[in-house]
């Protein structure tokens, strides 16, 4: 396995630097792009990553002459990122070129059916009258709740931290007034009649860890989010993204570290000191930013005596987000008629859900998300072959699922499936192989329950009720990330990490 490993990148001597000192562990998207707001604020940063590689989940896997991301694929609201650069007075452009994607996805139900989902409202307007008619005019109607609620869960809220109940009590009326009480399959049904529209439509909660069927239903605003600024690719993938972010850090003069492992978040008199690593050195902060996992930051890098709050009983009672079964290959043909993005969808919906989410089994009829970014980008894999990577949805950690046992034959039935329908012979063709399942989130990613995106997205752990960015129980320690506000997904974590522009307070040089 041929894997990329950074060093520690030094840019020059800490010692001479005059400006507030700011730790952040961990360098996922959240974690970067904090880092570079609070050097945009005056601050000096160290990022301290554990693996040997930056991006956390949005890591690179390099084999055989094919490249992988590991984690996301897709940008959504590159503002955002674009917002990043600006602070550095610079221009992403000139270091990440993203790719629109069209369609967005394909949506292939067990049937053999297709659709085609994509951000064109005419084009989406004539899928949907293609498989119901008569339900264009209920699709509107969502769409139409789905921008209203995009303009108030996003772009309103979405960096906007919720430090107290009063700040949720201030949002409760539009709340209600919209209904997103609801699930997101409710509310979808409440518009669509088709049962496989209602699933085309509400689909997208899996992307952030979600059950549609237990998730509230101000994530119904992700379909407007993609139609307004696109679905995109970046082409060299997504640690594209990873290594121009970590060229802004080093442009501010800040510290980029891996094999860094932190074991313990220093606290004197109720205020966050810094870091101890595992090496036992200590590292000194006047602030300090978590991109971990925010349940394990809380259980493993916080005493116990520390917490009111987050206590391990309320952790331990908390619900935690699906897990994931990944397999990466590579094969040594071409499939041309495989789309960038296809959802392969199983017989079952709400008992498939059900199964990953509440029973905790694995089942005999997954559905199955297949990326193949060479359809976008060839330089992915060697001339004539192709990249993929399929994900499965799994229960995590708490269904006591033996991955050492089960991870073959899964790996076996998925590549059975996708043989019998997008990828004919496939077992014949594989170049390259390796897969991911639910203990590398807990071991690597350091994920409790190797939970794949942190704490579940529903309404009791969301915007008030989730860990928030300005600690509860710590002064001077912040949350960004998956597992913090607004949540999982590469515009939530980049908007976790904007929140820190309101509570973190701008550095004053001495």
């Amino acid at each position: 396995m041929d894997q990329v490993t950074l060093h520690v990148r030094v840019p020059h001597s800490p010692a001479a630097d005059a400006r507030p000192h700011a730790v952040v562990i961990g360098s996922g998207i959240g974690g970067l792009a904090g880092a570079i707001r609070l050097g945009a604020r005056g601050y000096r940063v160290t990022v301290l990553e554990r693996r040997d590689r930056l991006g956390g989940r949005a890591a690179v896997l390099r084999q055989d002459g094919f490249t992988f991301d590991m984690g996301p694929t897709i940008v959504t609201a590159p503002f955002l990122l674009e917002e990043l650069w600006r602070l550095c007075g610079r221009r992403m452009a000139d270091d990440v070129t993203l790719r629109p994607l069209d369609p967005f996805y394909q949506i292939r139900f067990d049937s053999g059916e297709i659709f085609h989902y994509s951000g064109d409202p005419t084009a989406m307007r004539a899928e949907v009258a293609r498989f119901c008619p008569s339900d264009v005019a209920g699709f509107e109607r969502f769409m139409r709740l789905s921008d209203t609620t995009c303009r108030i869960g996003f772009e309103q809220l979405g960096h906007v931290p919720f430090d107290s109940w009063s700040d949720m009590a201030r949002v409760m009326p539009d709340l209600m007034r919209l209904r997103l009480y609801r699930s997101v399959h409710a509310t979808v049904a409440r518009h669509v009649t088709d049962q496989r529209l209602r699933v085309a439509l509400s689909f997208h909660p899996l992307l952030i860890g979600g059950n549609p069927f237990t998730t509230n239903a101000v994530y119904s605003l992700i379909p407007a989010l993609e139609r307004r600024w696109g679905v995109h690719f970046p082409l060299g993938g997504t640690n594209q993204v990873i290594q121009g972010l970590a060229g802004l850090i080093e442009g501010q003069g800040s510290t980029l570290r891996c094999s860094a492992d932190v074991a313990e978040i220093t606290v004197s008199d109720g205020r966050a000191t810094g870091v101890r690593l595992a090496s036992g050195e200590h590292v000194a902060a006047d602030v300090v930013v978590s991109n971990a996992d925010a349940a394990w930051t809380y259980r493993h890098l916080l005493p116990a005596h520390t917490r009111r709050r987050w206590t391990d009983r309320r952790l331990r009672g908390a619900h935690h987000s699906m897990s994931l079964f990944v397999w990466y290959f590579g094969t040594r043909r071409r499939y041309r008629d495989v789309a960038h993005h296809t959802i392969l969808l199983g017989p079952r919906y709400r008992g498939l859900l059900d199964d990953i989410f509440r029973r905790k089994v694995l089942s005999d009829d997954p559905s199955l998300y297949l990326h193949r970014p060479t359809a976008t980008d060839p330089t992915l894999a060697p001339p004539g072959h192709d990249a993929f990577y399929v994900l499965s949805p799994v229960p995590n950690l708490g269904g006591k699922i033996d991955w050492q046992a089960r991870a073959e034959p899964y790996r076996q039935r998925l590549a059975r499936r996708l043989s019998e329908t997008l990828l004919p012979g496939l077992e014949s063709q594989i170049a390259t192989s390796h897969v991911v399942t639910p203990l590398y989130f807990r071991d690597e990613m350091r994920s409790i329950d190797g939970a794949a995106f942190g704490m579940e997205p529903r309404f009791t752990q969301s915007a008030w009720f989730r860990p928030h960015n300005r600690s509860e129980e710590i002064a001077g320690l912040y949350l960004v990330g998956a597992g913090t506000h607004p949540g999982a997904g590469v515009p939530g974590v980049l908007c976790s990490a904007r929140v820190l522009d309101t509570v973190v307070p701008r550095a004053a040089v001495v």
